[in-house]
């Protein structure tokens, strides 16, 4: 805000006040806003993290389960087990609001099976197709869980920022720019009143 383009008038300085107000405001508000969003996001970091871990751990059992399965059944025998499933994960995608900030609800169905649903044959099998499939299941499930906490995370972190940027705007640049012109206003105007004040005075000392 230029200083040369301010009119130093009592009306402009009311204008100026209300908005220093409505700034200051605003600055609270998105300041209580952002401190409550960190706030949320570390709950959510912690989830993410526990997340991870369990999702590496299902992933590394998921993959001890099939070199084990294909060591007893052969990889033929594998394959021919996980095409015979007859029905497929569905994966349902809503939201929900977190502080004003919309993430993910993710619900899935058809995730894990009874051992006569997963479609192949008992008596053509081993046990541990049946424990590599649940270890299968369990492992999509950690990753349908760590999807919708890492997309959550990263929504509130853009959230964050974005509300971080607007506080800064106003702390750093509209509130102490408004501040300048309600003070260069008031300087203006009492120097106004002082030159009509000594104009008044001349006047008066002339027809005495």
């Amino acid at each position: 805000m230029a200083l040369r383009d301010i009119k130093p008038t009592r009306s402009e300085l009311i204008n100026v006040k209300r908005r220093i107000k409505l700034s200051e405001r605003g600055y609270n508000i998105l300041k209580m806003k952002r401190d409550g969003l960190i706030l949320e996001f570390f709950k959510v970091l912690q989830q993410a993290k526990d997340s991870r871990g369990a999702l590496l751990e299902r992933y590394e059992h998921a993959m001890e389960m099939i070199a084990l399965a294909e060591t007893v059944e052969g990889a033929i025998g594998v394959k021919a087990a996980a095409f015979s499933a007859a029905e497929s994960p569905a994966i349902s995608l809503k939201s929900k609001n977190i502080m004003g900030v919309v993430v993910p609800e993710i619900q899935a169905s058809s995730v894990r099976k009874g051992v006569l649903d997963r479609g192949y044959g008992m008596l053509g099998t081993s046990a541990v197709i049946d424990e590599t499939a649940e270890a299968f299941e369990d492992l999509l499930e950690a990753i349908i869980e760590a999807a919708e906490i890492e997309t959550t995370m990263k929504r509130l972190l853009d959230e964050i920022e974005s509300t971080k940027r607007r506080v800064n705007a106003l702390e750093f640049k509209v509130i102490p720019e408004l501040s300048e012109a309600r003070d260069f206003i008031k300087m203006r105007l009492d120097e106004m009143e002082r030159e009509e004040l000594f104009r008044l005075k001349k006047i008066k000392a002339r027809s005495a």
